[in-house]
Order: structure tokens, then C-alpha cells, then sequence
């Protein structure tokens, strides 16, 4: 049964072709076909059931009111952002080099063999960023270094200060932690410049999967990062790549390492492998894991104490950011990426119990209870403002199961605090008890989905002034932008 039908890429020559999204036996398969290449079919969700269930989370967004590019030879050729966009930057991505201290088989950046280094200025990099808070009707709040390992940078201490000064709230690193473990002042340099995470590579709690994915075993390296990263005060969320029969075995243990070093870790955030960059293509669907295999594998190793049914999609919390803007009177960050990119849950830790969110607030209603205000407030104006916001914080806590809640964490007062007042503290403590479980599934040639990527709110910032989103980055534009923006290797 077809699902949909949308465009696609033929993962040989690139080119955009046709493609339909359909139903077959429990799963969900992408088909295209490139007049050159032929026909090429896979896995775009394992299960149909769970696919279908996220479809009640599609939330249209609104793109650039200010896009850099026009719509010339079409949606995904076009990127910059241009018109056909349909969301905003949530997470800004800057790739500050190409070098590596590193030569991992799976890389998004296909680092150390492209025989150029890309590597922005100083001064690029700040045009970057103004570029991204220049982005309306909302300024790109929150900003990532990426590479390539962005630490080899003698300035990057630098850079997270110039982040900051050009007005960005969050700033993170993604980092494969080899220098913050071998140089233990870096962690405490960064953390002073107002760096607030580090987004570390982070594959599994036994050598294996380094020994494979990363050519050497990496993990006590991580392990010494983490601790130079615990006396600093900064946070980390764990970064695994998902590969089936590699680490797919240790979904769970990572979750409960997390959990054991949960003052300092804030989330893990999976992400199974994209066959783009320098990963091996020869066994994607073989290797492939999707959404539903992430959620089914977190269950099986949790003994179900996080199920399936605690994850929700990505773009589910979009009442929130219209609810805040209708009370605000400006808008807001709004996570309106696909309901097929992403996935997650919080879990609360009580006497060594896990405690997911879904457990103990009813969360459809909650976010039913915020759209009926936000209509409420765009219906009857300023005048009703106090009125909703009174009226919230009786009704919001009422979602609240206070019987299974977790008695560490004092969660009505929480939202109250934060719906009332607005509280920034109080949103802190949320977060600062919680652990987030999340599952990013990037796309590649093989399961791109133009649908997606136009509706992608992590998006790369180049020296030309464009800002690409992610999936077209990786599998379409990479080796043309650093190319052109790249010198020479010597040698």
C-alpha cells in the first residue's frame, strides 16, 4: 500500500528522483528509480504501526521569513535556505575544521581523505554566526562547533567566547573527547568561556565498538574526559552511533552508565549510522536501524522500565513554544521537524527506578490543555492573558499523577513556576533531575525523503552565507563546499 509519493535522491550520481513511501508486510519501504542507475528500495521505518502513530505529530512550521536562496533547480539542490523551507534553526551547525585527531571508518565528514583542509577563519566564523542570529522571525539561539574535531583548533576557547558575544544562549561542542581527556585544563578553559555542553562520541561501555567503528579502543579516553568534564561542572550528553551488530547490544548499558554518572550527563542521544561520508555502504540494509528498531531495542534491554510507548516524536512538543509565544506576544524556537526524524523521552531516577515522564503526567492532555489556551489567548487578546495564565496553573498540574511521580523532584511546583512566572531556574531544574533518552535518525541517499529535509531545523552554517539544513549537508553538498572553501594538502 503506497503511503505517500515524494522525491528522493539515487544514492549512485545523487540526482533527485521520484520515490514512494509504502507499506508492506508490517514495515515501511522507500522505492525510487534513476533512469541511469535503476531501482533501489529499502527500509524507511521497521514499523508500520509505530510509523503511522507518529503521523499524529506532523506540525507544520514556518520557514525564513528572510531565506538566502531562491528556488532554481529545485527542492534539494537549491539549499541556503530558500522559500520551500518550511522551518526555522533550532541548532545551528558550524564545522570550524576538517582536521582530526582521529580516522574513524563512520564519519559524517569524511574527515583526513578529502586531501584539503577547510578550515574558516576567526572572522568567518563570526560572520557565520551573525549570519544564523540574523535568521527571522527567530534568531538561531543555540549554536554547535563540529568537524572534523573541532578541539584541534589552538582558538576554540575563542570561539565558544565569540558565540556567546554574538548572542548565542547555548553553546555546545561535538567531540570525540580525546583532547578534553589528555589536556584536563581544556574542560574548565571551555566551561569558563560559557561553553554548556559537551556532545560527546560516545559508543559503548566495552572496547569493541571502538576497536570497529573507531580503529582503537577509545573507551578509556571517554571515561577520562567525562571525569575532567565532572570536575569543571559541565555537562555532557552521550552521542552513540547505532550500528546493527556492532553496539546495537548496548543500547541499555549505555543508558544505565548515563544513568550512574547522571550529575554530569544530561542525555544520551542516539543516532543510528547514516551511510554518507567516509561510512561503508555495502551492507546498509544489513546494518540499517530506524526509529522503531531504537525504541524496540531500549525496551527489550530496560526490561521494559522505558517502553516503547514513553517516546514520543521530536516535533510532539510544539504546543509548548506556541503556547509560551501566545503569552509572550512574540515567537518562539518551535520544533516543527518531520515526525519521522526524531524521537525521545525523559526518565526520572528514583531509589534506582527508572521513571519515565509518560508514567506520571498524562501528556497528550497536557499538550491539549496548552493549545486550547494558546486559541484561548489568540481569541480574546492581552485582556485574557491573566486569566490563561491563572487558569494553566490550575489545569496543567492536573495532568500531574503525583502517586507515581517521583518524590526527589517537586514537578508541580516546577510547572507551575515555569508557566506562571516563566522561570528559566525552574526549567533549569527540570533538566538538572532528568535524563533525556533521545533518537536522531539522519537520513542518507538511500532513505532521503525530501518531505524531511524541507521540514530539517538543524542546519549548517557555510562561509558563503547559506545555511543548509543537515541531511542535504551530509549527502548532497559536502564535498563541494569544502572544496571550494578548502586548500591544498601539502604532500
Amino acid at each position: 500500500m503506497v503511503i505517500k509519493r515524494t522525491r528522493s535522491l539515487c544514492p549512485e550520481c545523487l540526482r533527485p528522483v521520484d520515490a514512494e513511501v509504502f507499506e508492506d508486510e508490517g514495515r515501511v519501504l522507500i522505492r525510487k528509480e534513476c533512469p541511469e542507475h535503476g531501482t533501489f528500495e529499502g527500509v524507511y521505518w521497521s514499523n508500520s504501526e509505530v510509523y503511522h502513530k507518529a503521523e499524529d505529530y506532523d506540525e507544520e512550521g514556518e520557514g525564513l521569513l528572510n531565506p538566502q536562496t531562491d528556488p532554481l533547480k529545485g527542492c534539494p539542490l537549491d539549499c541556503g535556505l530558500c522559500p520551500e523551507h518550511e522551518s526555522h534553526t533550532v541548532l545551528g551547525l558550524i564545522d570550524v575544521t576538517n582536521r582530526c585527531n582521529l580516522k574513524c571508518p563512520i564519519c559524517f565528514a569524511n574527515a583526513a581523505v578529502s586531501k584539503y583542509l577547510y578550515e574558516p577563519t576567526y572572522e568567518e566564523i563570526r560572520e557565520m554566526l551573525r549570519n544564523l542570529r540574523r535568521n527571522r522571525p527567530v534568531p538561531t539561539p543555540a549554536i554547535q562547533y563540529a568537524g572534523g574535531e573541532p578541539t584541534v583548533r589552538k582558538d576554540i576557547v575563542e570561539l565558544v567566547k565569540l558565540a556567546r558575544e554574538e548572542g548565542f544562549t547555548h553553546v555546545q561542542i561535538a567531540t570525540n573527547g580525546v583532547r578534553l581527556a589528555r589536556k584536563p585544563e581544556l574542560a574548565a578553559e571551555l566551561r569558563e568561556a560559557g561553553l554548556n555542553t559537551v556532545y560527546l562520541q560516545f559508543d559503548g561501555v566495552t572496547e569493541e565498538p571502538y576497536l570497529v567503528s573507531r580503529g582503537k579502543n577509545l573507551l578509556p579516553l571517554k571515561l577520562q574526559a567525562i571525569e575532567n568534564c565532572r570536575k569543571a561542572g559541565l555537562g555532557i550528553v552521550l552521542v552513540p552511533t547505532l550500528v546493527r551488530g556492532l553496539n546495537d547490544s548496548q543500547v541499555g548499558d549505555i543508558i544505565r552508565f548515563a544513568i550512574e554518572n547522571i550529575d554530569i550527563i544530561r542525555g544520551v542521544n542516539f543516532q543510528p549510522v547514516s551511510f554518507a561520508g567516509r561510512t561503508p555502504v555495502d551492507r546498509v540494509e544489513e546494518q540499517r536501524i530506524t526509529i522503531p528498531d531504537f525504541q524496540k531495542l531500549v525496551e527489550e534491554q530496560t526490561g521494559s522500565e522505558i517502553a516503547v510507548d514513553d517516546f514520543y516524536p521530536a516535533s510532539s512538543v510544539r504546543p509548548i513554544s506556541d503556547f509560551v509565544a501566545a503569552i509572550e506576544g512574540e515567537p518562539q524556537v518551535t520544533f516543527t521537524c518531520h515526525q519521522h526524524c526524531g524521537t525521545a523521552t525523559y526518565i526520572f531516577i528514583e531509589d534506582g527506578k527508572i521513571i519515565p515522564i509518560t508514567r506520571f503526567i498524562d501528556v497528550d492532555r497536557f499538550f491539549e490543555i496548552l493549545d486550547k489556551g494558546r486559541e484561548e489567548l489568540e481569541k480574546g487578546g492581552i485582556a485574557a492573558k491573566a486569566k490563561l495564565i491563572a487558569k494553566s496553573t490550575i489545569e496543567l498540574p492536573k495532568t500531574l499523577d503525583k502517586s507515581k511521580a517521583p518524590e526527589s523532584v517537586d514537578i508541580k511546583s516546577i510547572l507551575t513556576s515555569v508557566f506562571r512566572e516563566r522561570s528559566y531556574s525552574a526549567l533549569g531544574e527540570f533538566h538538572y533531575n532528568t535524563l533525556l533518552v533521545s533518537c536522531m535518525h539522519f537520513m542518507d541517499p538511500w532513505n532521503f525523503d525530501i518531505e524531511r529535509v524541507r521540514r530539517c531545523v538543524i542546519h549548517y552554517a557555510l562561509p558563503d552565507g547559506r545555511i543548509v539544513p543537515f541531511c542535504t549537508m551530509n549527502s548532497i553538498h559536502r564535498a563541494e563546499v569544502e572544496k571550494q572553501f578548502s586548500k591544498p594538502l601539502k604532500g
